[in-house]
């Protein structure tokens, strides 16, 4: 009897994939693939190729141990189609196989070429998540709003995580977030970031191909600490639970300088592979409070992230549909500028985050949405090409997170569907949140003229020019009423300021 074929993706890295339940050792072939439409369709970083080649390979080898026959094909096979179609059709042709089935993708991109591809493939629901489709088209009908604090209620009701018995939330409030919001303390010696891995010989394999494969792309392979496996990924988030998620709800929101990891998690990266499943993170950060080791600001924040944030941001991408990474409400044209790929820019805070992702292929939410997002809003800057940049340089990036991230919540593209206002600011909230701004060539405290920090020339300059679309929205009403009673000349002065940057920027000049 000729099997089946069962497709595993470079991001369903689980024991538990709904493929893999529905197939047969003993007649299916597991079929995996490292190929350029994959790596190619944006310019990865090559330190998130780096991680899921040898996070492929490991759980490739993993497979096999249990008793699955693997067909692996490496990016320097010189009989690789590099395409998973193709992949798959080369497969069957050497197995007879006439139909494959696979867990659906995370990415519309990835579903239609499946879909469109020379061989049948059956594809199942991914349930590593703890909403599907159906129950979030469900929540969201009938609805005005999508609003993620209500969808995060309903998902704590159902997974039972820091509820009472008499269904009531732990310590009777739903929402720690006012507690989170902590600039970072004089001495963060503690932060001592994620547990870090020194490359064993499969990975220092893969290490060496993508070096020499995609070493002229943007970001940095040197010191690459990803665990590759999932008994590693188990390590790093036993290590983020009893170092830092004591200290993360205070502190999650603060930006260091030379610090790029303060008391985060860095486990999206695992999660999103599918080296790490949410039940066990929420409960592992459960848990820890409930033995009286992390504050319940910190635990209810972690967990919000993971069932809250992360849920209902897949559920949207799945909701809106195909076309959603293409909205652009807004009409925002500008080119992203080059100190996006170079970090030449005088704006220290867009500098070090800049930086540190070109180091790591990682950022902070809050480096991501109030840093380099924020400076993309106000300025301006073609959402699809912000989205562009985001999905390219960070590890964890992949559609159907980045997409509603970036389109949705930082560059406010979809109109609202994600967040009730655009999440704008001047340079205030970067001085409260960091140090950054005393390190910065401009100066937060000026307003107006030369060395005016450009968050707060273009943060007026952002409302001015949208008036007649947010003046309406409540939660805009203040900042309009603070424009209005400025005097008419400033106002002009702060205009003609933001045009001046936004000037340097169209021509290419340093700002």
């Amino acid at each position: 009897m000729v099997g089946r074929l069962i497709l595993v993706l470079g991001d369903q890295l689980s024991d538990d994939l709904s493929a893999l339940r529905e197939g047969s050792k003993d007649t299916d072939t597991v079929v995996m693939a490292e190929v350029r439409a994959e790596t190619d369709y944006v310019a990865h970083h090559p330190r998130k190729i780096a991680f899921l080649f040898a996070a492929m390979r490991k759980h490739a080898d993993h497979l096999r141990r249990e008793g699955w026959t693997v067909r692996y094909t490496t990016l320097d096979d010189p009989e690789n189609t590099h395409s998973i179609p193709g992949e798959l059709l080369r497969a069957a042709h050497a197995t007879g196989a006439t139909e494959a089935i696979g867990t659906e993708p995370g990415e519309f991109r990835l579903i239609s070429a499946l879909e469109d591809g020379p061989l049948p493939v059956h594809l199942f629901p991914d349930d590593r998540f703890l909403c599907d489709h159906t129950t979030f088209e469900a929540w969201a009908g009938g609805r005005k709003e999508l609003r993620m604090e209500w969808f995060y209620r309903d998902m704590r009701r159902r997974t039972g995580l820091m509820m009472d018995a008499d269904g009531r939330p732990a310590g009777d409030k739903w929402n720690y977030d006012h507690d989170n919001r902590k600039p970072a303390p004089d001495d963060v010696s503690d932060a001592d970031g994620p547990l870090k891995f020194e490359p064993d010989e499969t990975t220092q394999a893969v290490l060496d191909l993508v070096r020499t494969t995609f070493g002229n792309r943007y970001g940095s392979l040197d010191g690459f600490w990803f665990a590759t496996d999932r008994p590693g990924a188990l390590k790093a988030l036993d290590h983020f639970v009893a170092r830092s998620l004591p200290k993360f709800g205070d502190f999650q929101d603060a930006m260091v300088t030379g610090a790029p990891f303060l008391y985060h998690a860095i486990l999206s990266v695992y999660l999103n592979a599918g080296l790490l499943g949410w039940r066990e993170v929420c409960e592992a950060a459960e848990r820890a409070w409930k033995d009286g080791n992390v504050p319940i600001n910190a635990a209810e924040g972690f967990i919000r992230q993971i069932i809250g944030w992360r849920e209902y941001i897949r559920g949207v991408y799945f909701l809106e549909g195909p076309d959603y990474p293409q909205r652009n409400e807004l009409g925002h044209s500008r080119d992203l500028p080059d100190f996006y790929w170079t970090a030449e820019t005088d704006m220290h805070c867009v500098a070090e985050c800049v930086t540190a992702t070109m180091e790591e292929a990682y950022a902070h939410h809050i480096q991501r949405l109030m840093v380099t997002g924020n400076f993309g809003l106000l300025a301006g800057l073609d959402p699809q090409q912000v989205s562009e940049w985001y999905l390219i340089v960070y590890a964890d990036a992949y559609e159907w997170v980045e997409s509603p991230n970036v389109i949705g919540m930082s560059q406010f593209a979809d109109g609202g569907v994600v967040g009730s206002k655009p999440y704008v600011s001047g340079g205030n909230y970067i001085n409260r949140m960091s140090d950054y701004c005393k390190h910065c060539s401009y100066s937060v405290t000026k307003k107006t003229g030369d060395g005016a920090c450009p968050f707060n020339l273009l943060y007026w300059h952002f409302l001015d020019r949208h008036r007649d679309r947010f003046q309406s929205n409540p939660r805009m009403a203040q900042m309009y009423r603070t424009w209005d009673r400025m005097d008419e000349d400033r106002r002009r002065t702060v205009i003609a300021d933001g045009d001046r940057i936004l000037a340097r920027l169209d021509a290419g000049e340093r700002v």
